[in-house]
């Protein structure tokens, strides 16, 4: 038979479970090696020990989570294993809708580069898609003041996501202004094809109404309006003379005022931002095969877009609305005999905006590139 245990006084031990926490009373032995809260609930010091530096370590990331304006990485890693569901999830506001794909993007359209027709394009593809498809109708604003940029950025930022906004505006850099970088995409031309359209879009407007190009050009004389643009470039008239090639750069390049001025510093702006902020930058003589990059890279905003743009309904609604692009065509095959011929636009220099043809011309070979890269291929029209 087991002996009971006996304590120095003899008897009985009155405490068999170890003594109670706080110490046996004097007189009735030492700390024993266990101590009970109740009977039925034993720990050690060595448990003890772990629960307060358990503790301590929940102290220290509360502490760091404050410090550093959200949790360390082992906590949030800790609650996606645990789950996601906490009672803030449940009963307070609905958490902010996170996409799997670029959900925010900016279409800063170049001026007769090919962008009414794209437009027309997203409109039928944000009904089809379910995209927020976000257009301004101011057109001719495209240098903005700091605070003019704070504000249109803080409405594009709001606009409801996935969405796509245009507008005819120069770079705007989101994060300077401590917003969310959208993901940019744009299309430029050949600078004297751009010439040719915007000649004739400024004497005869288009289809947004039949005065417009009154408003546009209120000043311009009648034998102006109609001046032939062959006796333009032969007679060296100031607007054939002085074709504004440097007129793409800034788009590219942003809001600061060295960007308009013709030069290497703009250039080499342009193209950084080029490299780091757009997606795609394509080319408007090349359209189909931009559509097709535009319809992988962005599938959620372009997918079937191709397939719409040959359809002979949107094609003819299109030639509809760009009635003077399509004037301006008419007269090109004719040009570039008429530039060699004459004199009136000058050797090309740094200050008459020479710097514009580097950036086209490396972007149509990265599109070139792009579209061997994934194999996409178009169907020549004949």
């Amino acid at each position: 038979m087991k002996k009971k245990q006996q304590h120095p006084g003899g008897g009985a031990d009155p405490w068999p479970h170890g003594a109670p926490l706080g110490g046996a009373p004097a007189g009735l032995g030492s700390w024993k090696r266990r101590v009970s809260l109740l009977p039925f609930l034993r720990f050690s010091l060595r448990d003890y020990g772990f629960c307060m530096a358990t503790l301590l370590v929940f102290c220290l990331g509360s502490l760091f989570y404050q410090l550093s304006g959200g949790p360390p990485r082992f906590l949030l890693d800790l609650r996606q294993y645990l789950g996601n569901s906490t009672y803030l999830d449940d009963h307070g506001p609905p958490p902010s809708k996170v996409l799997p794909f670029p959900s925010q993007v900016v279409y800063n359209r170049v001026g007769k580069c090919g962008s009414r027709t794209v437009v027309l394009l997203l409109r039928i593809l944000s009904e089809k898609h379910g995209f927020n498809l976000v257009t301004s109708d101011i057109h001719n604003k495209t240098r903005l003041t700091k605070n003019e940029q704070m504000e249109l950025i803080k409405n594009i930022s709001t606009a409801e996501q996935p969405y796509l906004f245009t507008r005819h505006v120069h770079f705007l850099n989101f994060s300077r202004f401590g917003g969310d970088q959208p993901v940019y995409i744009n299309i430029i031309r050949d600078p004297v094809n751009r010439f040719l359209s915007n000649y004739f879009f400024r004497r005869f407007g288009d289809w947004r109404g039949e005065q417009n190009h009154m408003i546009r050009t209120p000043s311009m004389r009648q034998e102006e309006r109609y001046l032939d643009i062959n006796e333009c470039i032969l007679e060296n008239y100031p607007e054939c003379s002085n074709p504004r090639l440097f007129y793409i750069i800034p788009y590219f390049c942003g809001q600061h005022p060295r960007c308009r001025e013709p030069g290497e510093w703009a250039l080499e702006r342009a193209k950084l931002n080029v490299n780091e902020n757009f997606l795609l930058v394509g080319i408007l003589e090349e359209l189909e095969d931009v559509l097709l990059l535009l319809e992988r890279f962005l599938p959620h905003y372009f997918k079937g877009v191709l397939s719409i743009y040959k359809d002979p309904e949107v094609i003819i609604v299109a030639l509809w609305l760009n009635f003077a692009n399509t004037c301006s065509r008419v007269l090109s095959s004719a040009l570039p005999g008429l530039l060699q011929q004459s004199h009136a636009v000058p050797r090309l220099g740094p200050r008459d905006g020479l710097p514009e043809l580097p950036v086209a011309s490396p972007r149509r070979k990265r599109a070139k590139e792009n579209v061997t890269r994934f194999t996409l291929k178009t169907t020549k029209t004949q």
